[in-house]
């Protein structure tokens, strides 16, 4: 326990990040209480279908130097049927309200690392593709954040990447018996740091991005690709397909039946207009393109399945647990699929939601205009995402 906290002298058993999230989703229903200030618990808490989190600040549980106070307003109830566990940004402050709670007579778990042990997590499934290759949709469930691993063969080719896990696309694909020969990105990314470089680094790996990336200031060395291009991994041919609206330059790339689609249409919404230009006109430039994505999406067969770079905690899964859905269900269950373009272009426009924390630097790390190390890679992208209009 950190000197900062009395010592209560009670053991308290912690849990980690993946087994709580296992856990979760096995069906437990748990409550978690959340000790960081309430500022921070209202802009990005531990979100799950099967979760309650209720936020009491740490300093609620302090009463000078004496810790003897009674339970603070706000605490669940010992009785609750719910496994109860503290989290707060690095598992301290939490582990203290966790021990003064123990004391109290509850059951009660410290969740390890906090937040930060969260935002470690990284999940992967498996999507079925309908040809040679094999893809694998990676989830970070603190942010929704999706990514892509498509082997064929002897070789990979990683989609997206985000630079926290740099190593675990090349561990994968080896698992696999295959190396990564290319890594690309959809856009130029405004809510995490790019891992294009990175993986490109350790394995030699050709780096792929949109045409656009150049106008926009790219600063490294990469091949370019643009509409109608293709790129050979293994057996498979990726079709390379524009799909602008969320960036000017946003690309998706077609794997057999699978469209990698990037920030462009997402399971249970559309990508928002404003984070490469903030400006009005520019802003509805942006949507006006993306109505005319949803259209390219839309031509296309029933069967092609989106697999996109987001989603929520209340996102459903298909039955393979991945994010993903068919081009005919979302023509069904999207309304913005069946608007007419100026309802489409206020409905993306109006009420947009706060811009991902720090993204003008993100953008520029992802550009190669600004350097960043990993600590503060990290620490740049912790929070929610918020690359959907809605």
């Amino acid at each position: 326990m950190s000197q900062q906290f009395p010592d209560l002298g009670h053991e308290v058993p912690e849990i980690g990040a993946a087994e709580l999230k296992r856990r979760l989703d096995a069906g437990e229903e748990w409550t978690l209480l959340d000790t960081r200030r309430p500022a921070d618990f209202a802009a990005w808490q531990v979100t799950h279908p099967n979760l309650d989190a209720v936020n009491v600040p740490f300093t609620a549980f302090l009463d000078g130097d004496d810790p003897a106070g009674g339970v603070p307003e706000g605490v669940p109830p010992k009785e609750s049927d719910r496994p109860l566990v503290t989290c707060c940004a690095k598992g301290i402050s939490s582990l203290y309200v966790a021990e003064f709670l123990t004391r109290e007579g509850w059951d009660v778990y410290g969740l390890r690392d906090g937040m930060e042990g969260w935002a470690r997590l990284y999940e992967s499934r498996e999507v079925d593709a309908g040809g040679d290759a094999t893809v694998l949709q990676y989830e970070r469930p603190s942010s929704g954040c999706l990514a892509y691993l498509v082997v064929s063969g002897e070789e990979a080719l990683v989609v997206d990447p985000l630079r926290a896990f740099a190593e675990r696309y090349v561990a994968d694909a080896r698992d696999r018996g295959a190396e990564v020969v290319a890594v690309a990105d959809t856009h130029v990314h405004a809510d995490h740091v790019s891992g294009v470089r990175d993986v490109a680094s350790a394995t030699d790996a050709e780096i792929l991005l949109p045409a656009g990336a150049d106008e926009r200031g790219l600063a490294f060395d990469a091949t370019l690709l643009s509409d109608g291009d293709e790129v050979r991994v293994g057996w498979t041919t990726v079709d390379v397909v524009a799909l602008p609206g969320h960036t000017t330059e946003m690309t998706g790339y077609l794997v057999d039946d699978v469209l990698l689609a990037g920030d462009s249409v997402f399971v249970d919404s559309v990508a928002r207009p404003d984070l490469e230009d903030a400006d009005e006109a520019a802003v509805e430039c942006a949507a006006r393109a993306l109505y005319e994505t949803l259209e390219t999406v839309a031509s296309m067969p029933d069967e092609t399945v989106v697999a996109s770079n987001h989603a929520g905690p209340h996102t459903p899964r298909t039955e393979d647990g991945t994010y993903t859905a068919r081009v005919g269900d979302l023509r069904e269950s999207l309304a913005a699929f069946s608007m007419e373009e100026e309802a489409f272009v206020a409905s993306v426009t109006d009420d947009l939601p706060p811009q991902p924390n720090e993204y003008q630097r993100i953008i520029a790390a992802n550009l190669g205009r600004e350097d960043v190390d990993d600590d503060e890679s990290f620490e740049l992208e912790l929070g929610p995402n918020n690359c959907a209009a809605g």
